[in-house]
């Protein structure tokens, strides 16, 4: 696992300055702490730092071919690389070290830019092709490995793993994209291709970038094939093979996770996701098998009884944590790690667990991804249920009503999910199932966004009509109804959202994360199932339970799904209070000229009288102030 950066220029263009591209390196340390390497020539510059995690003496990076025509900078693991390496071998190739990288090289050098359909894992890598003058740039299909890049007016081009890189080019200006602060504000996230900073893009998961002669080209090299003809019905006799089918790609999927010169692990919350890593691990031989848990004082977030039970059934070496976090010192490190703003509350517990670990593995294995592909989330159920007759117009009704009732202590939980529910109805039905995932709708925004900022969007967006989502929404026709909402998830939510959290928050304390989940043969696999097998009536994630029952203990299949999260709402009102009403204050607010500060401050105070619960709304406000500070002055 690496952070790989990079300049290329046009013929007769600025030349590339080797101390730009060292500090470019610097800023990324984090993710490779064990190496640095650079390659500067005429026309292009690479840059990596290494996390070593397969042969640890001999992949230091940039790596070329023999004839040194072919350099690689490789952020990532391509599982199959020693297959990939047999078949370049027969072909007359000659390795010099056992790492993926050099298996990559002379795959581009054999195959050309077509060599991506061949690797499979997780990976951003950039190839300088000398003879062709070319710089070839390609991301992973689903998005797990981060790539962004800036074309500068003089042709250009300034790449890296992080923001932070790029920005440190003296070329590179650090502007607000105002189309990404409405989007983070609305999702809590940016979607690719954009990014906060004005000019600076995301390059989208299954993409190719191709660099020649101070000129970009994007495209394409794969996505799910939807249609009638790519999804197969399937009887309930049929039913046992199938699930024997999934068992078998999910158990392959960990298997290729494997692969390791250096010690790793698991996370493991007790949900069904992590414990099946878990207990396929322990399956497929895995040992030391070490499995890593945190909790909070607070019951209502502490999974560790869950994770101690399967921890016991498959005898791991299991360690975990009662966490107090710093709260004020973790936002503060947290958001300078992410570069951007960013709203998922679970960066914490992630970061937290990923520290912990690190002190015994460098790789881990995660769960994540089986909620997007087998449809584990809530939202799926709400939309359901959205489109039965009269559900819009009586949940709008109900909304007033259920707005101004004030449940029991005992009847939060259910009562706030039927407060999301019917405010979600504020949303139009053209935001598909986003509707249950948006913090601020139209209504909202009116009050909160200033005139400036307004102006400066061309007016309030329809979420449907901003990329990525209006492409998307023209593809959805493709799938049946729950594919198509699985399908928007796994191009926005599960790369932008999910993979940051994981990518970020693992590579800050230098730990290599895995996702078994989302091996792209697993992910084409699942989308050949009809959506009833993953949403069964309202049973979610129907198909996945029912495979893992034979691997897995019935009461962790049945056990009610919890979020991996912290008591925001407390800390906003506790240990977070007073950077709260410093960062918000109506000063700060008014002279930043982008929000209304009467409609922040009616948040705060209702908020922190316990009246309304705003933290979703006040800690993306809060979050942005800060990364502005740190950012933008």
């Amino acid at each position: 696992m690496c952070g790989i950066c990079g300049i290329a220029a046009r013929p007769g263009g600025p030349p590339v300055i080797p101390e730009i591209l060292t500090s470019m390196c610097r800023t990324i340390v984090h993710r490779g702490p064990d190496d640095e390497g650079t390659h500067v020539e005429a026309g292009v510059g690479l840059g990596t730092r290494r996390l070593s995690i397969i042969d640890l003496e001999g992949g230091h990076q940039p790596l070329a071919n023999e004839g040194l025509t072919i350099w690689a900078a490789h952020n990532g693991e391509v599982y199959n690389f020693p297959e990939l390496r047999k078949d370049l071998e027969a072909r007359g190739h000659v390795f010099r070290t056992r790492t993926d990288t050099e298996a990559v090289v002379h795959a581009y050098e054999e195959w050309g830019e077509e060599f991506v359909g061949r690797l499979r894992g997780m990976f951003a890598t950039a190839i300088w092709d000398r003879p062709k003058r070319k710089l070839v740039i390609v991301r992973d299909r689903l998005g797990i490995k981060p790539l962004y890049y800036v074309l500068l007016g003089d042709g250009t081009l300034v790449f890296g793993s992080e923001l932070k890189a790029i920005i440190v080019h003296p070329g590179v200006k650090r502007e607000l994209e105002p189309r990404a602060l409405d989007l983070f504000l609305t999702i809590e996230y940016i979607p690719a291709p954009w990014s906060i900073f004005k000019g600076i893009h995301k390059l989208p998961a299954g993409h190719i970038l191709t660099y020649k002669d101070g000129a970009i080209e994007i495209r394409k090299y794969w996505d799910i094939e939807g249609g009638k003809d790519k999804t197969r019905p399937v009887t309930a006799r049929e039913l046992p093979g199938v699930m024997d089918e999934l068992y078998a790609l999910i158990k392959e999927s960990v298997r290729l996770r494997l692969i390791s010169d250096v010690p790793l692990g698991a996370f493991l919350s007790g949900g069904i996701d992590s414990s099946s890593i878990v207990g396929l691990m322990r399956e497929l031989g895995a040992s030391p098998l070490k499995t890593f848990s945190i909790g909070f004082k607070d019951q209502s977030y502490n999974e560790l009884e869950h994770a101690r039970r399967i921890a016991q059934r498959f005898e791991t070496e299991h360690e975990e944590q009662i966490i107090e976090p710093k709260a004020l010192e973790l936002t503060e490190t947290l958001v300078r790690h992410l570069d951007e703003p960013f709203g998922d509350f679970s960066i914490f517990p992630t970061y937290l667990i990923s520290k912990m670990a690190r002190a015994h593995v460098t790789v881990i294995l995660s769960g994540d991804g089986g909620d997007e592909i087998f449809g584990g989330y809530e939202h799926y159920q709400a939309q359901k249920l959205a489109r039965l007759p009269l559900a819009a117009p009586l949940g709008r009704a109900a909304g007033t009503f259920v707005r101004k009732l004030r449940p029991s202590a005992q009847k939060k939980g259910t009562w706030n999910k039927l407060r999301r529910y019917v405010q979600a109805f504020d949303n139009p039905s053209t935001m598909r199932h986003l509707r249950w995932m948006m913090f601020l709708a139209e209504k909202d925004k009116k009050k909160l966004y200033s005139d400036g900022l307004v102006r400066e969007l061309g007016g309030i967006p329809d979420l449907a009509d901003v990329e990525p989502f209006a492409s998307l929404y023209g593809r959805l026709g493709n799938f049946d109804r729950t594919n198509g909402e699985l399908y928007l998830d796994l191009k926005t939510y599960l790369v932008d959202d999910i993979l940051v959290k994981v990518d970020r928050m693992s590579m800050a304390p230098s730990i290599e994360a895995r996702v078994p989940l989302i091996d792209h043969k697993l992910v084409e696999f699942a989308f050949t199932l009809p959506g009833n097998l993953k949403l069964h009536g309202l049973e979610t994630k129907w198909i996945f339970k029912k495979t893992m029952e034979r691997l897995l203990p019935r009461e962790t299949i049945c056990r009610k799904k919890e979020g991996f999260s912290i008591p925001i709402k407390h800390w906003l009102r506790t240990d977070l209070r007073d950077m709260l009403l410093d960062r918000l204050s109506e000063k700060r607010i008014r002279e930043a000229g982008l929000f209304e500060p009467a409609p922040v401050q009616a948040m705060i105070k209702a908020h922190l009288d316990g009246k309304e619960n705003f933290s979703h709304q006040l800690w993306a406000l809060l979050v942005f102030e800060i990364w502005k500070e740190n950012y933008l002055k």
